[in-house]
């Protein structure tokens, strides 16, 4: 019974109902982290208002500190091991909506067909259309069985940091569009029965009529490609900061690490999806050739392409420490830095775009001489005053050397700041 209560209720199918948070289904990874995150927030504002401390610290503000900091990393890691879990399942079910998604278009494109037919009759290059969706769609569905455990179709446009990629997304749906437009014309070719259709159909592949498509698809290629070389590089170099995310979302496209809404995507993704509306409006009206894409409109493309990959250059950046202060409370005499003052430090760059929650926040690292000192958590109602992007307190523990000693903060991302000199006392 006590095996039933906590994994749920099931239902004479198996089904989990209630408040199931067993993490073998997605309702019960979704719930048991829900809850998770709504009892570490409840914890996180009680422990801001003073309340649940222990007799024992109470009388001291660092070892109460110190001792809420601990509290709330290990339940901030254990929130983080059940986010990571609903993510897991969350992309392991993906590939189902995928392949409904692809079949749904194909369904759709017959429904419009049928429609459109009604009047005009079925024609031959309703059939090769239909029959390259066919085609598309079950590749589609190929993929998504055998990469059914990375989100089915929509692996191929998953970034290493477990977000969806927006230039290998465009770059994706303007390969599969070309592809679609070849078959269309392989399928009319094939069922082609007079020379002169055959001539036609042939010379709908050369490179005048379809320069501005082929055009767009190598750059959107190209930017896909040199995107992630550059995101590579600057991580390598440690002027890019990137910390992954939990699961892949639909708000990838359009928004930064952190996100919040970025420019340089929305833009590319906008102008890239009205750019291949209009090469399937002009494929509709003519199935015989590839569709004549304007060259206005293609350097409307690049132009915008050519903005995105300007963005992720000037993206991010390394994390500074710009000075190094005694942090003195109100009616504290002032004075030298010695073992067992606070220190702060200001600077910029110190929490990484989508560092936010409390187990990334706890990773955070202050070295200071040869003693690494780990930033502790302090709460206020809603969130953390300690550490934020531009400032961090910590201890200077006893082991520290009296003398001159460098400072440095290694982020969530691994990365570490520049060297700040600072001289402690005795």
């Amino acid at each position: 019974m006590a095996v039933q209560e906590a994994r749920g209720d099931t239902g004479a199918e198996g089904v989990h109902d209630g408040g199931c948070t067993c993490g073998d289904c997605p309702h019960g990874a979704r719930e048991g982290h829900r809850r998770a995150v709504a009892a570490f927030l409840r914890r996180r504002d009680e422990f801001a208002a003073g309340h649940e401390l222990p007799a024992g610290v109470a009388h001291s503000v660092s070892a109460s500190r110190q001792w809420v900091s601990e509290q709330l990393t290990q339940r901030a890691e254990a929130v983080a091991e059940q986010g990571r879990a609903e993510g897991a399942v969350r992309l392991a079910r993906l590939w189902l909506r995928t392949v409904c998604a692809v079949w749904g278009t194909v369904t759709v494109l017959l429904l419009a067909e049928a429609l459109t037919a009604i009047g005009a009759g079925w024609s031959g290059a309703r059939t090769a259309a239909l029959l390259a969706a066919l085609a598309v769609a079950g590749a589609l569905t190929a993929a998504c069985f055998f990469h059914r455990a990375r989100g089915g179709a929509l692996a191929p446009v998953l970034g290493e940091d477990n977000r969806i990629s927006t230039s290998r997304t465009v770059a994706a749906c303007w390969v599969l569009f070309v592809g679609y437009a070849v078959l269309l014309l392989a399928a009319r070719l094939a069922a082609a029965s007079d020379h002169v259709e055959r001539d036609a159909l042939i010379s709908g592949l050369d490179l005048k009529r379809g320069a501005g498509v082929v055009t767009v698809l190598a750059v959107v290629c190209g930017i896909a490609v040199l995107v992630r070389r550059v995101v590579a590089l600057r991580i390598l170099a440690q002027r890019l900061q990137k910390v992954p995310a939990d699961r892949p979302r639909a708000a990838d496209l359009l928004t930064d690490d952190s996100g919040r809404g970025a420019f340089s995507d929305i833009q590319y993704v906008a102008i890239s999806a009205v750019a291949l509306f209009f090469a399937a409006v002009r494929l509709a009206r003519r199935p015989d050739q590839l569709p004549d894409l304007p060259w206005g409109l293609g350097v409307v493309v690049l132009i915008s392409a050519a903005t995105y990959l300007a963005g992720k250059y000037a993206e991010g950046g390394r994390p500074v420490i710009l000075s190094v202060v005694r942090a003195r409370e109100p009616g504290d005499l002032d004075g030298p830095v010695r073992t067992g003052d606070d220190i702060e430090i200001r600077g910029t760059g110190f929490v990484p775009p989508g560092a936010q929650t409390a187990d990334r926040l706890s990773r955070m690292v202050v070295r200071i001489g040869a003693v690494d000192v780990h930033v502790p958590l302090v709460p206020v109602t809603g969130g953390f005053r300690n550490p934020t992007d531009n400032t961090l307190t910590v201890p200077v523990p006893a082991d520290v050397e009296p003398g001159a000693v460098d400072v440095q903060v290694v982020t969530a991302a691994g990365v570490a700041t520049n060297r700040y000199p600072l001289h402690v006392t005795e």
